[in-house]
């Protein structure tokens, strides 16, 4: 899944897209109004982080032209405007939901894990189907997996890495399959990555993480799930 994030400062900018990508999308970014609607009409992203006060294009400019070509495609706006009217009006501009400035990464990942939703729930019959792993059941469109009356809230990434496992149920998955599927070809391997990603998967979906069942360790190999 496809971001866009349209920011003028450098650091926040840069803050988003390590955010995104640890979650598992694909970030492009632009510093000024113009370039992000030069982004926005070539690369077709499934939804958008704008900041208002912007070079070039303003945000609320930028989200007027972004509507008129297209009516779904989700808009959050994340700025340091942050009095009602601010909010009220980038509201009645379209935008989905609006964050201030400054803001922490949970929240921030929250509201995109529930955009992410509302992407998932409009691509209807094409929405992926839940899948089960042992005793737990995998929502690839809700981000999340339920085992009884629990809910475990999920990234786009860690559906990723259950689904992968899922598909070669019984088989060794190897870190290079991981990192191609999950973190794109361009990716720079990290063992320490992928091992990190799934000691804290481990440590909500495991009934115990020390002896894990549903993601087994094949070491110097990588990881499989049994059924």
């Amino acid at each position: 899944m496809k971001v866009l994030v349209a920011e003028d400062d450098k650091n926040i900018r840069d803050g988003l897209c390590a955010i995104l990508a640890g979650e598992g999308y694909e970030t492009v970014a632009a510093a000024d109004g113009r370039a992000a609607l030069a982004l926005f009409q070539g690369q077709a992203p499934h939804f958008v982080l704008l900041d208002i006060m912007m070079p070039g294009i303003n945000g609320y400019d930028l989200c007027r032209q972004i509507r008129a070509a297209n009516t779904e495609v989700p808009v959050i706006f994340i700025s340091a405007k942050s009095e009602e009217i601010d909010r009220v009006l980038g509201l009645e501009l379209g935008a989905d939901d609006f964050i201030a400035k400054p803001f922490g990464v949970k929240e921030v990942v929250a509201r995109i894990r529930a955009v992410t939703r509302r992407c998932l729930r409009a691509a209807g019959p094409l929405r992926e189907p839940p899948f089960k792993m042992g005793d737990l059941e995998v929502l690839p469109g809700e981000l999340r997996a339920r085992r009884g009356a629990e809910v475990i809230d999920l990234s786009l990434r860690e559906v990723g890495i259950l689904r992968l496992l899922a598909e070669k149920r019984g088989q060794v998955v190897g870190r290079d399959t991981f990192f191609n599927r999950l973190w794109g070809v361009d990716h720079v391997p990290n063992s320490r990555t992928l091992d990190q990603q799934i000691a804290k998967l481990r440590k909500r979906i495991e009934l115990d993480p020390k002896r894990p069942r549903l993601i087994s360790t094949v070491h110097g190999a990588g990881y499989r799930h049994d059924g």
